[in-house]
């Protein structure tokens, strides 16, 4: 299994993407949660609470890595959470976050990536479930860099935002590039029309998101320069 980057590594010119990508792309968007930021240690020391509080199953560590591999569906089965719930977790766990943002930073060799990306003139953009506020909170100056932010989504409510942003932004899906960490993000960016990105050291396995067939698999932020500066194509 392939481990997770913990080591901000620059980005080196003429580095290949892991798989080629279909490109150009004319806009790249990004999931945050996993993709951006790593909020998992945060995830994982409040869900407990959370479940406690909303009357669903509590994780146990050996569970951690069953869940990695799940989709969104999969997961709210396995806590037992009734779909009536949902909107209300979320709100919960946005003002956690808010309240604990300290916690939560971005990954290495994020903000070198943003960098590199911006300074090509690429134009970016942020589709999340969790709130604006937060988000610009943890990318601090970085949030300047994202021409759209699409905040807030539900928890299978990622597809419509997307599909908003890109029509908003005024370009068309098979020119945008989605970044993600998840089963969900993958969903989203199918439905919408657009290339998916997995990336390698999110919430979902590896294994999971290979399973999905995106365009490309990312193992570390410093890939997706030549992946979409770059122009590489099949």
């Amino acid at each position: 299994m392939e481990q997770r980057r913990t080591r901000d590594a620059p980005y080196r010119a003429g580095r290949q993407p892991d798989h080629m990508s279909r490109g150009p792309y004319r806009l790249v968007v990004f999931d945050f949660d996993g993709t951006l930021a790593d909020s998992f240690p945060w995830f994982a020391r409040v869900i407990n609470d959370v479940a406690d509080r909303y009357r669903f199953r509590r994780i146990a560590p050996h569970e951690t890595e069953v869940l990695r591999g799940l989709d969104a569906a999969g997961i709210v089965r396995h806590f037992g959470i009734a779909p009536w719930k949902l909107p209300f977790i979320s709100r919960h766990m946005h003002a956690l976050a808010a309240r604990d943002i300290a916690e939560i930073s971005l990954f290495p060799g994020i903000r070198t990536m943003l960098a590199d990306l911006a300074a090509a003139g690429t134009p970016l953009a942020i589709v999340s479930s969790n709130t604006r506020a937060n988000i610009e909170a943890v990318l601090g100056p970085d949030a300047r860099r994202f021409r759209r932010y699409a905040c807030g989504a539900s928890l299978f409510g990622k597809a419509k935002r997307l599909r908003a942003l890109v029509r908003d932004a005024g370009f068309t899906p098979g020119s945008t590039l989605y970044v993600g960490d998840e089963i969900r993000d993958h969903d989203a960016a199918r439905s919408v029309g657009c290339d998916f990105a997995a990336v390698a050291w999110g919430y979902t396995r590896i294994e999971a998101l290979r399973a999905t067939g995106p365009a490309l698999m990312l193992t570390h932020p410093s890939a997706i320069v030549p992946a979409v500066v770059g122009r590489v194509s099949a």
